[in-house]
């Protein structure tokens, strides 16, 4: 589990901005993977599986959130490998989120926001820089590259679906 907004300590987060930044990624990675407890349990369910309902668009909007979590750490200083890690989280977060019910259901227990959330902790908490740092030139290939999976997942979903509806309406 990732530390709560107000834990802040961690020898690779020195300056305040970052400090900030960190903030703010975790209230958004909250907003989006638990922000709603579910009566009755200890279980949270957050904004990500409800924007998933909305066929396509919800699915844009949270990879929009989730992509910004990317380029956040990016800035940090997250390593390549782990940057390539958080772009398949919300990968296979929106892949899964495209099948209806199942993986609306699927997206409530993944939680990729609070996955990356914790390789960035654990980036942050490490007492020594591991891997190479992204370049932009990478950053921007990795958000760009994510930005087109998501689209053309999103797309053929909706094509899909419509094909589907067509099929049993007779259109």
């Amino acid at each position: 589990m990732s530390r709560s907004p107000i834990q802040n300590s961690s020898p690779n987060t020195t300056n305040k901005s970052h400090v900030a930044s960190l903030r703010r990624l975790r209230r958004i990675s909250n907003l989006l993977d638990n922000a709603i407890p579910i009566p009755g349990t200890k279980y949270r369910i957050g904004l990500d599986p409800i924007l998933g309902l909305i066929p396509g668009g919800g699915d844009l909007i949270s990879s929009i959130f989730a992509g910004y979590v990317v380029f956040k750490s990016a800035q940090m200083g997250v390593p390549q490998e782990t940057l390539v890690q958080m772009a398949a989280n919300i990968v296979f977060d929106t892949v899964a989120g495209t099948v209806p019910v199942a993986g609306d259901l699927l997206d409530v227990a993944w939680k990729a926001n609070v996955k990356n959330i914790e390789l960035l902790d654990a980036h942050l908490g490490s007492p020594e820089p591991a891997g190479k740092k992204a370049d932009w030139l990478f950053v921007a290939a990795l958000l760009l590259g994510l930005a087109l999976i998501v689209a053309g997942i999103i797309f053929l979903s909706v094509l899909f679906f419509g094909w589907v509806f067509r099929a049993f309406t007779g259109g």
